[in-house]
């Protein structure tokens, strides 16, 4: 089993089950927060798009036994130097303290950093809520790596004991750092805005910032950095560019495409993406988002960007940007191939329309529906609609992942 380098697709507790015991020096975990809610991605180059969810109907004693699973797995294959930075935010860093303190014991519990920043709404009432928390525990509280002097910050102050240059306390004398201080367990790191060049879309994505200090402080160069809730990557972009090897691991499909593309443009060569969905029984099993996304992916396509109102059209050929539905049924019928003719006559009289505009009034119109299968009413209705003028083409998961395969 490959363990360096490389970006594994799946559920992170089957994976790491399959790795052997204490190989990997450091863990950055982000995994889904208990909030309850429903994020809708927008990837901000429009080419990729995926639902988000973080929703735990069985509550929060659902979501502990659900993360135990995943710590006990991350504690075995730690080294006895590694360490475990769990990111979490105030709906349920109490509850994974106490499950944290009972798989890595408590004597094990080094820190509780408080991230701060500054963005983000702020309640009417109360006190706005501009921090998260992230559980620093060592596999062993004396073996674990720990280099303070590679992340020292400036002092605050250039007065009294900074000015000086020391302080003497009884008959100890102390004396200033001149790189600085290493910084206190509370950071204010700048958050990532809208306009910020890091931002991708992703709506819990963090900044490089905040992943270089903790990678810095807790590896060495050459050490692995594995993060098994890898999203868009940042944790394994930041471990290339300090020259650390790294593990990722992501349940979506879509999350470990673009992670591949960030952390190869940060200078990894021919990274291999392990356990990407490939039969037709695998692509049934995904969620809907993630399905469309692998099919339009495999196609060369582009997702649409507009999920909402977008007429029944998921995305659109690379060169001609014909529209591509995508239905994850068997048995698809004529009445969504009838559908499809409305959407793309829309979208054709806007086509043509902006043709003209650029005074170029040649466009062709034709649409494609993907599904596992379709009826033969559906097969009729797209040769009518081709006698008409409007080409529709009918092309089932089997013929896309044999085309894609090649």
């Amino acid at each position: 089993m490959k363990l360096r380098n490389v970006i594994y697709c799946g559920d992170n507790l089957e994976w790491m089950r399959k790795m052997s015991d204490e190989f990997v020096d450091l863990i950055y975990a982000d995994p889904p927060f208990f909030s309850n809610r429903h994020y809708e991605v927008i990837f901000n180059d429009g080419a990729e798009i995926r639902a988000f969810e973080d929703r735990w109907k069985g509550g929060i004693h659902h979501y502990i036994e659900w993360m135990r699973e995943r710590c006990f797995e991350m504690r075995r294959v730690l080294k006895p130097t590694g360490s475990l930075y769990l990111h979490c935010d105030w709906h349920a860093s109490h509850y994974l303290k106490v499950m944290l303190d009972e798989i890595f014991g408590y004597s094990n519990f080094q820190n509780e950093i408080v991230w701060c920043y500054r963005l983000g709404g702020r309640p009417r009432k109360g006190w706005p809520r501009k921090h998260d928390t992230i559980l620093f525990y060592s596999k062993d509280k004396e073996l674990f790596y720990f280099d303070g002097d590679s992340v020292r910050v400036p002092y605050e102050s250039s007065g009294g004991y900074v000015s000086s240059g020391r302080k003497v306390v009884g008959d100890k004398v102390y004396y200033v750092n001149p790189r600085g201080k290493v910084p206190e367990d509370w950071w204010f790191i700048s958050a990532l805005n809208r306009q910020s060049k890091e931002r991708l879309g992703y709506p819990t994505q963090k900044p490089e910032a905040l992943l270089e200090r903790i990678i810095k402080a807790s590896s060495k160069p050459g050490d692995l950095v594995m993060d098994p809730f890898c999203g868009c990557g940042t944790t394994i972009v930041v471990s290339q560019k300090l020259g650390r090897d790294w593990l990722g691991i992501d349940i979506s499909p879509t999350a470990c495409k673009l992670m591949k593309r960030r952390v190869e443009q940060a200078g990894a060569r021919n990274v291999e993406i392990i356990g990407l969905p490939m039969t037709i029984e695998e692509l049934k099993e995904l969620k809907p988002f993630e399905f469309q996304n692998w099919i339009i992916g495999a196609m060369g396509g582009t997702v649409s960007e507009r999920k909402v109102k977008d007429m029944g059209i998921d995305g659109y050929t690379f060169w001609d940007r014909w529209p591509i539905q995508v239905k994850q049924q068997e048995k698809v019928g004529r009445p969504v191939v009838d559908e499809f003719e409305t959407a793309l006559q829309r979208y054709g009289e806007r086509m043509m329309k902006a043709a003209k505009e650029r005074k170029n009034g040649t466009f062709r119109l034709k649409g494609i529906i993907v599904a596992f299968s379709f009826t033969k009413d559906a097969y009729e209705e797209a040769a009518r609609a081709k006698s008409e003028g409007l080409e529709i083409e009918l092309l089932t998961v089997e013929e896309v992942v044999k085309e894609f395969n090649q």
